[in-house]
Order: structure tokens, then C-alpha cells, then sequence
């Protein structure tokens, strides 16, 4: 760990010199979950630098690099023609790390930016985070967690080219200096990066590096194209599905239509009578049909189905309707109290006016773009793994697990992924399981090829891992003149970590990540009191995008405003009224109330503005939404943001995460629902769980404050005030309030 004093010059701006001897890999972490994410970005989350190439796999990747080649760690090589290759130990899904974690490296070394390209690492310890302890994307870290590990690796790369350099010259090292790609010194002699590739590669790594202070960064802070983009736009880029093998074969699996069931029995004949079909088994999760491509699998799952007799257990028989109301009734009761200040129960009773609400959020499923898929190859003694997966480290661990071999003999490819939201980032590793026993089956079963198990849309729809449906209970208190003097917060809910090993970070029976962002909030009301009640019901649920605060912080937000109407006070005053003065949710939320003229601008007629603040992952987002509504019917002409996620690596990219998560909250909030009938979930497809359409879209504007403070994520955190915004836009536009979403329940869109 970094001392406090380092962790002060940080905060200063200094340069910082750091000894080599501290920068190694994480092996453990023993923190918990809240206090790691209040970690990112302070000097604790950075220079855990992995400077020695790890395992056997990347030892040889190093031995077998072409003659020349300067890999001095695993994040970095610099081959004879001076190009510049950054591993990426992150998966791509969209967010950009693979452009924001080169411009770290980048810097540092003072590379020629058109020079650097870019790989996914393989599944090796020293690509393990930098704070969890295992390779994984996940809770808007990627860039926060690496900001001075990898910039570390650029510099020290830049040292021991500077060292060949003054060695080839014969003068002091400190007499040189480097820009774009090459070593300057002041007679003007230039050696580029290639040329000194090889005589840097065989020095000894410096015993300290010196980091850069921010006013001396060209690259970091500087809106920069994605690398990625090209690759995307044209097609060249591989994701899951494109994953192509020599006799490659296509699998599906019919699964049972309710959680917990298991085929009973079934027919393989009318599938094998499907051309292309090659073979019909059983494997844990259902009945697998495997062929020479996906229709022809696809075509004998259909032949299949009417042959299968499936047994439910009556604990799967569940009903949207009915546990919609059961969570309401025990939201009425007492649960686990998460957090608490004052004494709730007698400061409503004194009350001039007490306000009562129930909001009510159903189960969400990810629906990323690309369905999930996995392709497996068996040889003997190994496996090799094609999947787009946030979790390799776990998943690896699970797939070996399934085929009796110990990890170091199975290896996953990362390629792009299509889409995430924390849906590849699942503890059971189901999809990898799955396509691993399938591989398994279909070895014993005579196929001797690699076998890709695929996902459809309505696989991935009805598959569970849901974000869990949610009922608060909130009653707030006013005294005479208007101010809050009480909080009362019931959440029911499954847990996000009970059945999984985050369930060891759990303290007390409470799951934080149920009721973070109500539990931590950060309004000044004397007496609050948050409680949790996490039900278990067999439907599998997981993380989604922006976890708890994804219901946290609409009913949060939504209930202040209501507070705020009921106290005839303005919902901006209300909250400059409860926030702390310095507060960076203040600062936010005074930006996007200027950049949108709340309060101020003369808006067209029959428009209204709604506003929420909310912080989530290390940062702090204000949203002031415009809508109208006309013929009943709801639309979002504008949302403004001021967003407050200290140091910007690249502003394009944090540009684009707002406004991505603007869209996929919007979607949820028209449209998102899972609903269960006797068991089965009644959503299928994109036509029962519509995405938002390009007419639907508003503006979404989006404001950086520039401060350089501690660094937090981007990826999740515009998501949670998307929601409130909305909502209380359209309570000024209707006088309306819907407590229960998705709107299209309303009629509303």
C-alpha cells in the first residue's frame, strides 16, 4: 500500500517517484466491498504494478516475442518497428477502456499515439485488478483502479529507453528527454522507440520511476478517438459470436421453462431427423442439440420441445402480481436496519405533516446486444475458451472445475464484448458451466470438434440472473415551517449476494448493495432510519447496471421531491437546503440546474423540468431532464448533466458513458419489466422488451466539472438520476406521480 504522504502529494499534483521494490502483484485482498469503492482512486487503488511477466503462459509469450522486441512487464511491448502495444487486462463492452487505458500507458512513455495498438490479455495473475485480486471488469473500476499502475508501466518503459538511449550517446540519462516516440537529447540526436527496442530490453529495471504531474499530461484529459471505433464500424472486430474454428459446431440448449426444473424425459429422434443435427443429449441445464451450424440446431430444438416433459418445483410457481403485493405487506413490517441518525419513530410522530409513499420497481434483465455464447475446445489434458466474459479468473476457475483439470490448463479468449451491464460478470459462471459440459458431453459422445454453445435472444430473456424486483416504503416528516426532520426507508428485495462469495461481505445479515445509495445518502435530516428486508425466492438474480442505486436512487430522489412539493418549497431549494455547501453533490447539481436555465429559462410551452443528483461508484452526476407530455403521451426532449467524476482520463469517453447510461435508463424506465406467470417469464424478445428508439432519444448534454479530484467511475453512475429526473419532470408536467415503473404500465409511452 502507498503511505499517506505519498497519497498527499498525490492530491497536490507533484510528480510522484516512486520505489520499484512497492509496485508488485496483488495476491489477496481482505477489504470489503464499501470500502474499496471509497478507496478508488486514492493512492491506495494505484501502483500495484505486475513487473515481472507472471505465469509460465506469458514467460513464453516474452521468450517468443520477434528479436528485438522491449517487453520490460506484462502491459507493454515496444517491437523493432516502434510500435507500441498496450494489453488490455479489462474487457472491452463498450465503455472504452481499451482507448482510456492506452492514454495512461501512452503518457507516460511519451508515445507517438498513432503508434499504439492494442491486445486483450489472456487469463494470467499479473493481469489480475489492481484491487480485487482476480481478473475482472466490473462496478465502473476498470480506469480508476489502473490509473498509476499502468501509467507506471508506461514510465518505466520510458526509463529503461531513455537508459539505452544515454548509454548509446554515452551521456547522463538526465540529460535526455523524449517526445512522440523517440529520445531527444539537446545536441539534437533522436533515436525512436524501435531502434532502441533491443538494447533497452536487456537492462535492469530502474530501481524508481517518476510519474508525471497533471499540469505536464498531453495525452491525459484530451478528448481522444476511440482506437477501437474503426474496427467496430468496419466489421474487422471479433466478438463471441464471430468466433470461427476449423470444424466448428453449433450448439443450443432447451432449458426448462420454469427456475429449478429439470427434463424428465425426452425424445432425441425428431431433432436428429433435422439435417445438420449431429447429436441430442442431456447436460445439467436442459437438453442440448448440437449441429453443423445454428439454424440447423435451432430448427431441432423446435422438433424437439413438443417431445420433452419438464418437472417444476412448486417453490418456481411464482407470480409477478402476487409477489408484487407480498412485498408490500412486508415492507409494513420492521427489517434489518441498515442505517440509522436520530430517532425516526418519535420525530414523525411529532410531524407537523407526515408523507407516505410505496414505489415499486420490477425485475430487469440486462439485454445486451450480443446474447451470451461460448466456445469451448477440449485437447487432451487442456481446454481452450472463446467468450465474451467480465469474470476470467472466475469463470476459468469454473470451467476447469467442470472438465477435471486444474486452471493453469484451461485458457480463455476475451474477445470485444457486446454489451455487459454486469451480466458477464455472473458468480455461477452459468454460461461457461454450461458450455463446458456440453463440450464435455459432446467428446464422450464421439464429436471430436470445438463446440459453440449460443444463447438466443429469448434464451437470454428467459434465462434469469435478473436485477431483483424492489418495494419501498418511505414516510417522510415536515415540520411547521417546512423542513425535513424525518426519513423513514423500507426496501424489500432479493439480495445481490446472498448465494454467491460476496455473501462473506455482508455484516450483520445486510446485503449493502440493496440499499446503497439510501443507506449512504448524503442529505442532512436529523433523524433517518434506512431497513432492509431481502427476501429468498428461487429466481436467479445479479448485479445490474449501477447495482442498488439502480432502485435506490429514483425512489430516493423521487420521495425528496415529493417531500420538497408537500413542503411548498422548490426542489432544487430543497436540496441546496439539505447538502452540505461543499458538498461535490452540491457543486453538481448547481452546474446542471445552470447549463439547463432551471428556475431560470423560459421553457416552450407545456414543457417542465425534473432534477435529481445522486453519487454511485466514486461519482457524482446532477441531471435536469425537459420533457412534454401531449395526447398522454410522455417525451424527453432533453436531459442535461453535470457530472463530477474527478480526474478525466478522456472526456469523449465519459461523454459517451452519460449518454449511453441516459438511454439505457430511459429504456427501463418506458419499457423494462420481467414479469413471472405460473413460473415462466412472459418476455421473450425484444417486441415484450422493447430498447428506447432513435425517435424516442432526447438530447443529453453533458458537463464535466474539472477539478482533478479523487477518480471514480463513469460506466454506471449516470444511470440512477436518469430515472428520478424523468420522473419528477413529468410530476411537474401532470401533477402525476408514478411510483410504480416500467411507465408503459401507465399508458404514459
Amino acid at each position: 500500500m502507498i503511505s499517506r504522504a505519498f497519497a498527499a502529494r498525490r492530491s497536490r499534483g507533484a510528480a510522484l517517484s516512486v520505489p520499484l521494490a512497492v509496485l508488485a502483484p496483488v495476491t489477496r485482498v481482505d477489504w470489503d466491498r464499501r470500502g474499496f469503492l471509497k478507496s478508488l482512486g486514492g493512492a491506495a487503488a494505484g501502483l500495484v504494478i505486475a513487473f515481472q511477466w507472471g505465469g509460465g503462459r506469458l514467460r513464453a509469450a516474452a521468450a517468443a516475442s520477434p528479436e528485438g522486441t522491449f517487453a520490460p512487464n506484462a502491459f507493454v511491448r515496444v517491437s523493432p518497428d516502434g510500435a507500441v502495444t498496450v494489453v488490455i487486462n479489462h474487457s472491452e463492452m463498450g465503455q472504452g477502456i481499451a482507448t482510456a487505458l492506452p492514454m495512461l500507458v501512452a503518457e507516460e512513455l511519451d508515445a507517438d499515439w498513432s503508434r499504439v495498438r492494442t491486445e486483450f490479455a489472456p487469463v494470467d495473475a499479473a493481469y489480475n485488478h489492481a484491487m480485487f485480486g482476480i481478473q475482472m471488469t466490473g462496478g465502473s473500476t476498470s480506469t480508476c483502479s489502473e490509473y498509476e499502475r499502468l501509467r507506471g508501466v508506461g514510465a518505466t518503459a520510458r526509463a529503461l529507453l531513455v537508459q539505452a538511449a544515454a548509454a548509446e550517446w554515452q551521456v547522463p540519462a538526465a540529460q535526455c528527454r523524449t517526445a512522440r516516440g523517440e529520445v531527444i537529447h539537446p545536441d539534437g540526436r533522436r533515436l525512436g522507440y524501435g531502434a532502441l527496442a533491443g538494447p533497452a530490453a536487456r537492462l535492469p529495471a530502474p530501481a524508481r520511476i517518476t510519474l508525471k504531474a497533471p499540469a505536464d499530461f498531453r495525452l491525459i484529459g484530451q478528448p481522444t478517438r476511440r482506437l477501437d471505433s474503426a474496427d467496430k464500424v468496419t466489421g474487422r472486430a471479433v466478438f463471441g459470436l464471430d468466433i470461427q474454428l476449423p470444424g466448428l459446431l453449433v450448439a443450443v440448449v432447451a432449458r426448462p421453462p420454469g427456475f429449478g426444473g429439470a427434463a424428465e424425459s425426452f425424445d432425441p429422434e425428431p431433432a436428429l431427423a433435422v439435417p445438420g443435427v449431429k447429436k441430442v443429449f442431456a447436460v445439467p441445464s436442459g437438453i442440448a442439440i448440437v449441429a453443423a451450424g445454428f439454424w440447423a440446431a435451432q430448427s431441432g430444438r423446435r422438433a424437439l420441445l413438443p417431445t420433452v416433459r419438464w418437472t417444476l418445483p412448486p417453490a418456481s410457481q411464482l407470480d409477478t402480481e402476487t409477489q408484487s403485493a407480498a412485498f408490500q405487506a412486508r415492507s409494513r413490517q420492521p427489517g434489518l436496519v441498515a442505517a440509522k441518525t436520530g430517532e425516526v419513530e418519535p420525530a414523525l410522530a411529532g410531524a407537523a405533516h407526515v408523507l407516505e409513499a410505496d414505489y415499486a420497481f420490477p425485475y430487469l434483465a440486462h439485454a445486451p446486444m450480443e446474447p451470451l455464447n461460448a466456445t469451448v475446445r477440449l485437447f487432451p489434458g487442456g481446454a481452450e475458451i472463446w467468450t465474451g466474459t467480465q469474470f476470467q479468473t472466475v469463470d476459468r476457475a469454473a470451467a476447469a472445475r467442470v472438465l477435471g483439470l486444474s486452471p493453469e490448463k484451461v485458457s480463455i479468449h476475451t474477445p470485444f464484448l457486446g454489451g455487459g451491464f454486469g451480466r458477464r460478470a455472473t458468480p455461477a459462471s452459468d454460461w461457461i458451466i454450461e458450455a463446458a459440459q456440453v463440450a464435455q458431453a459432446a467428446t464422450r459422445a464421439g464429436l471430436s470438434a470445438p463446440i459453440k454453445t449460443i444463447w438466443t435472444r429469448e434464451d437470454d430473456l428467459a434465462g434469469g440472473f435478473y436485477r431483483p424486483m424492489f418495494h419501498h416504503y418511505l414516510r417522510g416528516g415536515l415540520d411547521a415551517d417546512g423542513k425535513v426532520i424525518a426519513w423513514q426507508q423500507r426496501v424489500v428485495g432479493q439480495s445481490f449476494m446472498i448465494g454467491t462469495p460476496f455473501a462473506a461481505m455482508m455484516k450483520d445479515g445486510i446485503d449493502e448493495t440493496s440499499v446503497e445509495g439510501a443507506s449512504d445518502a448524503p442529505y442532512l435530516i436529523a433523524n433517518r432510519q434506512v431497513e432492509i428486508h431481502n427476501p429468498t425466492l428461487p429466481v436467479p438474480t445479479l448485479w445490474w447496471r449501477s447495482v442498488g442505486h439502480s432502485h435506490t436512487g429514483p425512489a430516493v430522489e423521487c420521495f425528496l421531491d415529493e417531500l420538497a412539493h408537500a413542503a411548498g418549497k422548490d426542489p432544487l431549494d430543497l436540496r441546496r437546503e439539505l447538502l452540505p455547501a461543499d458538498s461535490r453533490e452540491r457543486r453538481v447539481l448547481d452546474l446542471a440546474a445552470e447549463q439547463s436555465g432551471y428556475g431560470r429559462k423560459t421553457l416552450p410551452a407545456g414543457h417542465h423540468h425534473g432534477l435529481a443528483v445522486h453519487q454511485s461508484f466514486g461519482s457524482y452526476v446532477a441531471q435536469v431532464a425537459e420533457v412534454s407530455v401531449t395526447g398522454g403521451k410522455l417525451t424527453v426532449h432533453r436531459i442535461t448533466v453535470a457530472v463530477d467524476c474527478g480526474t478525466v482520463v478522456n472526456p469523449l469517453s465519459v461523454e459517451a458513458q452519460i449518454q449511453g447510461a441516459a438511454i439505457y435508463a430511459l429504456s427501463a424506465l418506458f419499457y423494462g419489466q420481467i414479469t413471472l406467470k405460473a413460473g415462466a417469464v412472459e418476455q421473450r424478445n425484444f417486441d415484450g422488451y422493447p430498447v428506447l428508439r432513435l425517435f424516442e432519444a432526447p438530447v443529453v448534454d453533458v458537463h464535466l466539472v474539472a477539478r482533478g479530484d479523487t477518480m471514480g467511475g463513469i460506466g454506471e453512475t449516470g444511470v440512477p438520476p436518469t430515472f428520478a429526473s424523468v420522473l419528477n419532470a413529468l410530476f411537474a408536467a401532470t401533477g402525476q406521480r408514478i411510483r410504480t415503473l416500467p411507465l408503459c404500465r401507465s399508458g404514459l409511452v
